[in-house]
């Protein structure tokens, strides 16, 4: 079993990312070395554990029934080496992450280093993910996303203050298109579109108008599903952004895009800190749930106690 550990986990680490080369930078080797490693466990038990092409890395039937009964095991090795460190009173272990780019950027960027230099014996593995990633599913041990998005099942902590949506234009598009006056006006104009991973559509834009809320199904031609592609099109003249005020507050105060309709813009919950309810949460999390908590590293715009 000992000899055969190395093995188990890099092939726990493919199946999880589907990758050699992802695998390779959790478990901090090279690429071949975690093939190597594959390689050398499948030859011990005589079964071919992974499918390899040019292009991916997929399960084969008998590693995919191998790692279900192998990962709840390598779980509760590492519950136990990481019930070390809180005995000596330090957490310690890989504190796998994921979240939104905007979420890292304005919330978890800013504590990162602080939380670090206050858990030296935790590592930290931020996925940047503009999918509501099943966090159970994908072996992740906590997110950060939305509040409106989280599903009712996970504990949510509050990690920033809610946050406000702006429409921006830069000033060449507006001289030419005018400014919208009501919601209503922007089925005249180019409308930058964020396009939902998890749910295959396009977002309507949401406004509150006499305290009642009013969606607007825009339109453009542009279309992406990253937040900083929207801010870019917005800047580079090709319509209107709907967007959170803290990714284009430099760029207004510079003058690089300019705030429509603030009077309909609604308020939207802030950041959360989300994960699976369970009994024991393990110290590494325990540890990231009361730094947030306590507030530490909070800026204007990030986070609240």
């Amino acid at each position: 079993m000992r000899d055969d550990l190395p093995g188990l986990r890099a092939l726990l680490s493919v199946a999880r990312r589907r990758s050699f080369t992802a695998a390779a930078a959790e478990l901090r080797v090279t690429p071949s070395a975690v093939s190597q490693t594959v390689r050398t466990l499948e030859d011990r038990v005589g079964v071919r554990l992974l499918a390899r092409t040019t292009r991916n890395v997929t399960l084969t039937e008998a590693g995919a029934h191998f790692i279900a009964r192998v990962e709840p095991a390598l779980g509760q090795i590492d519950e136990a080496l990481e019930s070390l460190g809180e005995l000596r009173g330090r957490p310690s272990g890989l504190l796998r992450l994921t979240m939104l780019r905007t979420g890292y950027t304005d919330v978890f960027r800013p504590i990162l280093t602080r939380f670090l230099a206050e858990y030296p014996d935790i590592r930290v593995d931020i996925s940047i993910d503009e999918a509501l990633t099943n966090v159970v599913a994908e072996g992740f041990d906590a997110g950060l996303r939305l509040g409106h998005t989280l599903d009712r099942d996970m504990i949510a902590v509050r990690a920033s203050v809610d946050q406000r949506i702006v429409v921006v234009g830069s000033p060449a598009y507006l001289r030419s298109k005018g400014k919208p006056k009501h919601p209503r006006d922007l089925h005249a104009h180019e409308c930058i579109n964020l396009h939902k991973i998890t749910r295959g559509t396009v977002d309507r834009w949401r406004f509150v108008e006499d305290g009642k809320d009013l969606e607007i199904a825009v339109d453009g031609r542009v279309v992406t599903n990253d937040g900083t592609l929207l801010v870019d099109a917005a800047l580079d003249g090709l319509g209107l952004a709907y967007v959170f005020e803290s990714m284009v507050r430099d760029h207004v105060a510079e003058k690089r895009l300019v705030r429509v309709l603030d009077t309909y813009c609604p308020h939207t919950p802030g950041y959360f800190l989300y994960y699976p309810s369970r009994v024991n949460i393990a110290p590494k999390l325990k540890a990231l749930v009361d730094f947030i908590r306590r507030g530490k590293g909070r800026r204007a715009n990030g986070l609240a106690t």
